[in-house]
């Protein structure tokens, strides 16, 4: 459908926490998943990066993702079930603010529980990055940022210094 535009650091909006999808919005939901696929195909080809998208990073305030890793998974209504104690540092990296990495701490596995575009509900285990990559989604559709979760002062670097980054 269309490129839309992503929201950037700095946008009250980001901040904002994401309604519920109610059964019968699903019907007219297809466009907005249109938009998320294209928007995360064009950031994918200019930055060479990016595995998913949360609807409120193109000021949608729905709770839905767009995950297209090898093929795509459209996640609505997530929660995080179940999550590990064991915890991982890396460097997040955002649509949000492309040339900003920030460390933070996460969960190494987790289980999410989301409906389908067809409403029926699935579950997902995740370790390592995917693990990662839903934590940071999900954070998204609540309003919460990596630069809320960062380490301490020290933990953001521009991306272009991922190579002296350990």
């Amino acid at each position: 459908m269309a490129v839309r535009q992503v929201l950037l650091l700095g946008n009250p909006q980001l901040y904002e926490t994401a309604a519920m999808v109610r059964e019968e919005e699903t019907g007219g939901i297809e466009p907005l998943i249109a938009d998320l696929h294209d928007t995360l195909m064009d950031f994918k080809e200019r930055y060479g990066a990016g595995r998913a998208i949360a609807s409120p990073q193109i000021g949608v305030m729905k709770r839905i993702i767009y995950m297209h890793i090898d093929d795509p998974v459209v996640i609505i209504n997530p929660r995080i079930e179940w999550k590990s104690s064991e915890m991982m540092e890396v460097w997040d990296d955002c649509m949000c603010f492309p040339d900003l990495l920030v460390k933070v701490v996460r969960h190494q596995r987790i289980r999410i529980v989301y409906r389908g575009l067809d409403w029926k509900e699935r579950s997902l285990d995740a370790e390592g990055d995917l693990s990662e990559l839903l934590q940071h989604e999900c954070d998204h559709l609540d309003g919460i940022l990596a630069v809320s979760r960062a380490i301490d002062g020290k933990s953001f670097a521009l991306s272009s210094q991922r190579g002296f980054l350990s």
